[in-house]
């Protein structure tokens, strides 16, 4: 979506670098605190603050913040840009855009561990942030919640990729271009009742996709958040965990045929899913689509809105 703005018709290229946090809201921070560390092996920092947890998955101060506040949703993700001109040039395109936004305070920006901070909502009423300069805390090591043989992908990728809520799915594409974000129809999926599903995937840096929509109606603003373990075994490690503690996994172990990610999809307590994966291919430079997952991936435990036939 090209945009020229300013008197001069300056093109803003600006665009966001990587999904950096998200923040979720929760009813039980013990249940997560156990459920993070313990299954997914993130490292889970308490700092005393009554209201919140954070999860550590790299040398970031947090990639994760969980808020105890009840009710269990999506509370916001925030897009990173480089740095302070790329702020400034974020504010000048969304305002050519006629997209809404606050610049946060001080405070704000302090809370998020961040320099800066823009607030806005997508079309699908998803609470987004724009920000830059995260707090690295490369004095401290990361520690596994669980023993680990590698760690998370995060780097540049960032955190990972999300599935979001979005009735109006042209409208979403609009505003992610905005963003800067890159993406198509990426499935052609026949469903039951004789119609085709289009899930649309976006992307911002070399990971596949950061988000994405179009799976239909939601009851929770996210449907998933998908992470990446470096190693194998990590994977296989947590999914022995998930199938000893019983825990309902939505989506068998699977490879999908975008991101040809080996992953599979279990509830966390907050009664949606987190995609556990690893080895994921990284965006390609051309559109292709495709019709089914290349294996596994089937359905086990209902109710998770992953009933489209991937």
């Amino acid at each position: 979506m090209p945009l020229n703005g300013g008197a001069l018709g300056v093109r803003f290229v600006t665009a966001v670098t990587e999904l950096g946090y998200l923040g979720l809201s929760v009813s039980d921070l013990d249940a997560w605190r156990t459920y993070a560390s313990e299954i997914a092996g993130m490292e889970v920092v308490d700092e005393g603050e009554d209201d919140r947890l954070y999860l550590r998955m790299d040398l970031w101060h947090h990639r994760i913040a969980l808020y105890g506040n009840g009710d269990d949703d999506l509370a916001y993700l925030g897009w990173r840009v480089a740095g302070p001109v790329e702020f400034e040039d974020m504010q000048e395109k969304l305002r050519a855009a006629d997209i809404e936004f606050t610049v946060a305070s001080s405070d704000e920006a302090k809370d998020r561990r961040a320099l800066g901070l823009l607030k806005l909502t997508d079309p699908g009423g998803n609470p987004t942030e724009i920000f830059y300069g995260p707090q690295v805390d490369t004095y401290k090591p990361f520690h596994p919640g669980r023993p680990m043989f590698g760690g998370f992908l995060t780097g540049s990728q960032g955190i990972g990729h999300c599935i979001l809520r979005q009735d109006d799915v042209e409208a979403a594409i609009r505003f992610y271009r905005v963003l800067g974000l890159k993406g198509s129809v990426e499935y052609k999926l026949d469903l039951p009742n004789g119609m085709v599903a289009e899930p649309y995937f976006m992307h911002c840096n070399e990971r596949q996709h950061s988000v994405a929509f179009g799976l239909g109606p939601m009851e929770k603003r996210i449907n998933h958040m998908m992470f990446e373990y470096t190693n194998l075994d990590d994977l296989g490690i947590a999914h022995d965990i998930v199938r000893q503690r019983e825990i309902d996994v939505a989506l068998q172990l699977g490879k999908h045929a975008n991101d040809q990610a080996l992953t599979f999809y279990c509830a966390n307590p907050s009664g949606w899913l987190w995609e556990f994966g690893w080895n994921a291919r990284t965006a390609p430079t051309q559109q292709e689509y495709y019709t089914r997952d290349i294996f596994g991936h089937g359905n086990e435990a209902a109710g998770y809105g992953m009933d489209i036939p991937l």
